[in-house]
């Protein structure tokens, strides 16, 4: 199995500020803006009320609630109204989606959605950041594949439910690939859970930190079966071996500084990947 490391969400470049984690220990991934979407920050719902509100407060009204946002990951049923036969969907294409196809993502690899986040209070009735914090990458979701399908050869009758999503208006591009989310999560310490195929964490919590605790953003705190072995990186655009560092109970990672998708190979790790994506389920 490959575990995909994906970038997603909002961030200093794409929408400027980090997504939110709530005073109560909620977080929220913002979706990033996009014109050629169908689909407006004030639609998108989150605990039974729409983001746009949340999107003006934390980017002080550069980015309004009317604006267009790339709903993509599409991992939370409640996000829209849906048809009967939704199913979590997420898009790729061009040189990331050319990375995936020659990293042989296929069904049954797992996605583990990533993005930027910081602690924000409440001020005379509106959000803010909250000074005392520091931004740091999270795991926010997750989405097993169980369909790999081309957008410009799709059977868009059969698909018609998934027309509102963004990557339906990318133009003709031979690279644009959808990936549809299982039913229920197929990991084998997990099986007896039943827990979804994709889906996002509402919570935060230290077990799906990827920030060290120097709150360095490059700097990420892995297990220690990620460390490069015979000096072979088992996670892409990673194998520059200065960057890592082997600890006592984990691995330090200087992470590259912009990226989508960093595939980790655990063809011979099932096992303690398997027990680090059940630890991700534990909280």
């Amino acid at each position: 199995m490959n575990i995909i490391i994906s970038r997603k969400g909002f961030d200093s470049i794409s929408g400027g500020v980090p997504s939110p984690i709530f005073p109560d220990g909620k977080i929220l991934s913002l979706p990033i803006p996009d014109k050629n979407s169908k689909i407006t920050y004030k639609k998108i719902l989150w605990q039974n009320n729409n983001i746009g509100q949340i999107v003006e407060e934390l980017t002080k009204e550069k980015k309004k609630a009317y604006y267009f946002a790339h709903l993509d990951p599409d991992i939370n049923k409640n996000s829209l109204p849906r048809e009967d036969n939704w199913q979590p969907i997420f898009g790729q294409l061009g040189a990331s989606q050319k990375h995936l196809e020659n990293q042989n993502i296929t069904t049954g690899d797992l996605f583990l959605f990533f993005g930027l986040f910081r602690s924000i209070i409440a001020e005379n009735g509106k959000w803010k950041f909250d000074p005392n914090s520091s931004s740091k990458h999270i795991i926010w979701g997750w989405l097993q594949i169980e369909k790999i399908l081309k957008v410009d050869t799709l059977d868009k009758e059969k698909y018609k439910w998934a027309n509102y999503h963004p990557h339906f208006y990318k133009g003709i591009n031979n690279s644009n690939t959808l990936y549809l989310g299982k039913n229920k999560l197929d990991i084998p310490s997990l099986k007896d859970k039943r827990i979804d195929g994709a889906g996002v964490f509402e919570n935060f919590s230290i077990n799906r930190q990827l920030t060290a605790d120097d709150f360095k953003l490059t700097s990420w705190k892995l297990p220690k079966w990620i460390y490069p072995q015979n000096d072979i990186s088992k996670l892409s655009y990673h194998n520059d071996l200065s960057r890592w560092q082997e600890q006592e109970n984990h691995t330090l990672l200087q992470t590259v500084s912009r990226g989508q998708e960093f595939v980790l190979n655990c063809d011979n790790y099932s096992i303690e990947a398997d027990q680090w994506v059940a630890n991700l389920f534990s909280n």
